[in-house]
């Protein structure tokens, strides 16, 4: 049973995910409002960023941390 549902998965990949991300913007506009919902995808969008970032460069954190605080003041 659970092979068959993989199975259905993957060959549906892109429209269920689709589908998902779809009900899951439309429940966030009815449950917070457009303004705040797209605050959240900001938040969202910036994390995944700076995140990717962090995976090519691990020492990045660090060096934005330097320009904005005195040196040595976060460790």
């Amino acid at each position: 049973m659970l092979r068959r549902i993989y199975k259905f998965y993957r060959q549906h990949f892109y429209a269920i995910n689709g589908a998902a991300i779809g009900l899951i913007v439309g429940l966030s506009f009815v449950y917070f409002g457009i303004l705040e919902t797209l605050f959240l995808a900001l938040c969202i969008v910036v994390g995944y960023l700076i995140g990717k970032q962090l995976q090519k460069d691990k020492t990045f954190l660090k060096n934005i941390l330097d320009k904005i605080l005195p040196p040595g003041s976060y460790r």
